[in-house]
């Protein structure tokens, strides 16, 4: 038996097969008929609240022919103490891949460890790969190849912003983050990317990072489970993405959000609901780049 084709981030998945992914979904995105998973089943295990990664993936299987099966913490055997292994082994008897959604990056890798079925990252504390390939997707419907283009992320270190540093190596994008230093990437994601060639830029002046940018990204202040908003907001407020900043970004670039938004917290309604924004579009994408990921994840 062939190793499952797990998912579990951008950069343990080479170039040319995220490229391929992604054309998969976009494939998908075309043809609504195409019904590749025919009878196949999806776990869905939620470990934190969610909207667009809980119905875009119950959507996708369902659209390709296949099904979902949902399980929270509190629901099942997982949420009162079985292991991760276990659940794992028990899991790949029933359904041809697991998704999970989690605040523990550990259990994301036991799963993959221990399942026989490929296994999926729907977000973890560390990363956020499946939003990234939403993300690629958008632009490139919007701008055209994303490579060669600059990225500015305005906010703090956290999942997404270690997603883009992720992909910008692996789609061959510059990346600018402007975050606070009391609020930075891990250190090891800047290493690995530094060792990768990854053309990556780290400042705590927004509209430096802001001019001359493709595209601008950002994501809110406060992320669950945050014990210290107060303080992450009042770190944070100089990092805020307004009209201001988006007029020393290229005339024609973009604007992301992964949502929910906050609106006049780390980003203007003006820019939010502005005609530069694309987060519907990019809301949407989660569905088709998902499909390519279960696609490409359950063939042979």
């Amino acid at each position: 038996m062939s190793a499952p084709k797990h998912f579990l981030d951008l950069h343990d998945v080479d170039a040319k097969t995220l490229r391929t992914i992604l054309d998969l979904g976009t494939s998908l995105k075309k043809d609504k008929t195409a019904q590749p998973l025919r009878g196949k089943s999806l776990a869905m295990i939620f470990e934190k609240p969610s909207t667009r990664t809980r119905v875009s993936f119950e959507v996708g299987i369902n659209q390709l022919g296949g099904n979902a099966i949902i399980m929270d913490g509190p629901s099942s055997q997982l949420g009162r103490g079985e292991s991760v292994a276990d659940t794992a082994r028990v899991l790949s008897r029933y359904v041809d891949a697991i998704m999970i959604r989690t605040d523990d990056p550990q259990k994301l890798h036991d799963l993959a460890k221990y399942a026989s079925v490929p296994v999926i990252n729907g977000l973890t504390d560390d990363s956020h790969p499946c939003q990234l390939m939403a993300d690629v997707m958008t632009y490139e419907e919007h701008r055209g190849s994303i490579r060669g283009k600059k990225v500015t992320w305005c906010g703090d270190g956290n999942n997404m912003a270690v997603s883009f540093i992720h992909a910008a190596e692996r789609f061959g994008f510059s990346l600018t983050l402007a975050v606070p230093k009391e609020l930075p990437v891990r250190p090891e994601v800047l290493d690995w990317a530094k060792a990768e060639g990854a053309d990556i830029t780290v400042t705590t002046d927004a509209d430096a990072a802001c001019t001359d940018a493709d595209l601008i990204v950002t994501d809110t202040w406060v992320s669950m489970g945050d014990a210290d908003a107060e303080q992450r907001c009042a770190l944070l407020q100089p990092f805020q993405v307004d009209a201001k900043r988006m007029k020393l970004a290229k005339s024609d670039a973009l604007f992301m959000h992964c949502l929910p938004a906050h609106r006049e917290e780390e980003v203007t309604a003006e820019v939010l609901d502005g005609p530069q924004s694309v987060i519907w579009d990019e809301a949407e994408n989660r569905l088709h780049a998902q499909k390519g990921v279960l696609a490409w994840c359950m063939s042979e």
